[in-house]
């Protein structure tokens, strides 16, 4: 099957970092907020989880199920932690904190999706080979013809062979199948580790009309996305739309960064979390 790069330009999407807030962004004091858990993934691509290894979800699914109705419960983790942090499963080493919730808060108007998130970066990190940034934040959003993309959130663009992966090749990075995402991303320094730069006005990369706002207030950072509605999509009044997060702290690069589940925005609909109508 051809093997499609994961651009941060994927389906018209674009890098986002630092740009300006938008003009009429939400009263987030009246959008509530969801924890979602994130965690050190270790060396796991989606060919361990597919079976080709000792993944004991495999078989559920093949049937169907998704990551996070087996190891999220009641909002918690339900994870093997110790196994993850263990060199079998992170050769390099693990960072000191393997999970941490962001809080996450989502709203939407007739043009606009705009997605919050509020979290502690812990350092102790295992990799730092980002000089540049002490953080990036990072909202994706799978396309309907992700194989598993619902079910397995950003796992289906991380493989065996890709760059960092114990047995990786440098000049393979994350791909998919088949289909794409929808990627926004924030970086502390407004440059990225792939060489995107922010002139502090406008995006550079695609014509999304992306934005990320970010800011560090003591040990807390908050980083505001706002994404365009029309013409996409994967992002649409009156859908449940699946997406996943990714936070690479304490200048981490590559797979060393904390990851969440795949879940759900409800733009108008149900979801894991309920984006407020403005």
């Amino acid at each position: 099957m051809k093997k499609n790069l994961v651009a941060l330009a994927v389906g018209g999407a674009l890098l986002a970092l630092g740009s300006q807030a938008a003009l009429a962004a939400p009263d987030w004091s009246k959008v509530p907020k969801k924890d979602i858990h994130v965690f050190h993934p270790g060396a796991t691509p989606v060919e361990w989880l597919q079976g080709k290894g000792d993944h004991s979800g495999a078989a559920g699914l093949k049937k169907g199920e998704t990551c996070a109705g087996c190891h999220v419960e009641d909002g918690k983790l339900s994870l093997d932690l110790k196994r993850l942090a263990s060199k079998e499963m992170e050769p390099k080493g693990a960072p000191k904190t393997m999970t941490y919730p962001v809080a996450v808060q989502a709203a939407f108007d007739a043009s606009n999706l705009y997605v919050r998130l509020t979290f502690k970066a812990p350092a102790g990190g295992a990799d730092k080979s980002d000089k540049d940034n002490e953080v990036k934040a990072t909202v994706l959003f799978p396309n309907d013809k992700v194989a598993m993309g619902e079910q397995v959130g950003c796992w289906a663009t991380c493989h065996q062979d890709a760059k960092g992966m114990p047995k990786g090749s440098d000049s393979k990075t994350k791909y998919t199948s088949s289909g794409a995402y929808d990627l926004m991303q924030w970086a502390s320094s407004g440059k990225s580790s792939d060489g995107f730069v922010s002139d502090k006005r406008n995006m550079t990369g695609g014509k999304a009309g992306a934005t990320a706002e970010g800011a560090k207030a003591g040990d807390t950072y908050t980083v505001t996305f706002t994404r365009k509605l029309a013409g996409n999509a994967v992002l649409a009044a009156g859908k449940a739309v699946p997406f996943g997060i990714a936070i690479h702290a304490d200048h981490a690069a590559g797979r060393f960064h904390h990851v969440s589940f795949g879940h759900t925005i409800g733009l108008g609909a149900d979801g894991d979390v309920k984006a407020v109508k403005q």
